[in-house]
């Protein structure tokens, strides 16, 4: 089991090839052992604000385009739950202050799985796994 950070999942359903390859191996681990992939509900509001803020552009309208994602076997969108919500205020050490960063690496951190993200202030945040 692993979590996608937004840009991972974007990259990802794209076949961008900014993808590490640990990352991508993790991703097609999940995938043909029937693991899961666990994508935030907070990542389907990040990826709105940018597509209304004209910072991403995506070949369909959001609710088809997360539609499609929802859709793609092994990967569940995970609510923002009482839980996650309140272990995002209280992420031991120093993190920043990214909302949508905040609640992603909260639900990793829950769950005990590994967060696979390009981002370096995450990565260099020693309370959870990452993969990159």
């Amino acid at each position: 089991m692993i979590v996608l950070n937004t840009h991972i999942l974007i990259w990802w359903v794209s076949a961008n090839n900014k993808l590490s390859e640990p990352a991508q191996k993790a991703i097609t681990h999940e995938l043909n052992n029937k693991g899961e992939t666990l994508i935030s509900s907070i990542t389907a509001w990040e990826i709105s604000m940018l597509v209304t803020k004209n910072r991403l552009n995506l070949t369909m309208d959001i609710d088809s385009w997360l539609q499609l994602v929802s859709e793609i076997e092994q990967v569940k969108f995970m609510p923002v739950n009482n839980k996650v919500a309140i272990e995002s205020t209280r992420l031991p050490g120093e993190f920043h202050k990214d909302p949508a960063d905040r609640m992603i690496t909260a639900l990793a951190r829950t769950l005990s799985i590994p967060l696979i993200t390009a981002d370096k202030k995450i990565r260099r945040y020693q309370h959870v796994n990452t993969i990159w």
